[in-house]
């Protein structure tokens, strides 16, 4: 039987009262620091009877739960009502260390069969490393505890979003796609020396390389996918693509059907945006059975390649006939090399937008459009 929800002990600015209050089915109360320092009204006392839990245990970690266990001796052990759990976010080196200490990070459950799960979206988030340590309490008559001394202190990391997450993304995503507009072309700008580069070092042949931290926190691609990013978006009065850039003055552009045909598969990556009024998607082009096709199948929502709201290649009248999503901007990670002479380079005739970049964005965590409800 999962144990229940653990709850803070206080509002802080990432976990609400009112959210507190909601979800609350814990006792709250005001804890101790965890080096033992107690304040003096904080109605605590110590007893070193009361086991201290040790060889501390975390599994099934998602991006926003896990389960936590540990030994304990059986001296005193019938009179633990409680357990104290001090989680807390790995300290940046360079992160501010201010900590308001009004704003306690220590949370309270009764003593249930362990494993226990610790679950909550109002503080945990995606692909964090936080550090847990634990006490065991007992409630008094007049409401005051004991406790016991503070276990050692462990470290792990959540995990990235699921497909289940991912899903709840791409729901979102299809609410604002918009019209679909027809595209002819991939197209993927940068510098005149990026293109030199691959000539001479990479004979001709463009290769994949690791994504960004850029969009959602949770997003598995980040980090960890290789690939090459396209982009497809066309402007509305011409049906061409746009002739500004953020990425470079030099623009490769290749037929959409080079990259985008039934031999590939397509995946839904991620939805965010960058404190501005309009959203990125970003999608995957994998070749069927390649590494990249392996590591999607696994970790990403497939698409229809026919029919979905955001990019499609359908046949017609014997002519595979493509068409984009014009509400929101797509960034399009094909996971194979490409040789340049699939397609073209020539230098566009607009503007370098540098703010319209991507590289490393961090997302909005304030958006009600793209943000679902777990650890952000």
């Amino acid at each position: 039987m999962e144990a229940p929800r653990l709850a803070h002990t206080m509002s802080s600015p990432t976990s609400p009262c009112e959210e507190v209050i909601k979800n609350l089915s814990l006792e709250a109360i005001q804890l101790c620091d965890r080096d033992g320092n107690k304040s003096q009204d904080s109605g605590i006392a110590e007893m070193e009877e009361l086991p201290v839990p040790h060889n501390i245990k975390i599994s099934n970690i998602t991006c926003d739960s896990f389960k936590i266990s540990w030994d304990m001796d059986s001296k005193s052990k019938d009179r633990i009502t409680h357990y104290f759990i001090d989680l807390n976010k790995k300290e940046n080196k360079n992160s501010n260390k201010f900590k308001h200490k009004d704003v306690p990070t220590k949370l309270v459950a009764k003593a249930v069969p362990l494993p226990m799960t610790v679950r909550g979206h109002w503080f945990l988030s995606p692909r964090t490393e936080y550090t847990v340590a634990v006490q065991t309490a007992s409630k008094q008559v007049d409401g005051d505890y004991v406790v016991s001394e503070w276990s050692e202190i462990i470290e792990f990391c959540t995990a990235d979003y699921s497909k289940v997450h991912l899903t709840q993304l791409l729901e979102k995503a299809e609410v604002i796609a918009g019209r679909m507009l027809k595209l002819s072309v991939f197209y993927r700008n940068q510098h005149k020396e990026y293109f030199d580069y691959i000539r001479e070092h990479h004979g001709n042949a463009m290769q994949p390389s690791v994504k960004d931290n850029s969009g959602s926190h949770g997003s598995p691609i980040s980090g960890k996918l290789e690939g090459i990013f396209f982009s497809c978006n066309t402007e509305f009065n011409t049906g061409k693509p746009p002739q500004d850039s953020p990425y470079g003055r030099y623009r490769y552009e290749i037929a959409a059907e080079k990259l985008f045909n039934p031999n590939t598969n397509l995946y839904f990556g991620d939805f965010y945006c960058m404190y501005t009024a309009y959203h990125y998607v970003i999608l995957v082009i994998a070749p069927v059975g390649s590494p990249g096709d392996e590591f999607c199948k696994q970790r990403l929502p497939q698409l229809n390649i026919k029919d979905n709201k955001f990019l499609t290649c359908a046949e017609e009248d014997g002519v595979l006939v493509y068409h984009h999503a014009q509400d929101v901007i797509l960034e399009v990670i094909y996971t194979d090399p490409v040789d340049l002479s699939l397609g073209t380079v020539a230098e566009i005739t607009g503007h370098q937008l540098m703010s319209l970049s991507t590289a490393n964005a961090k997302k909005d965590p304030s958006c009600k459009t793209c943000n679902i409800s777990v650890g952000r």
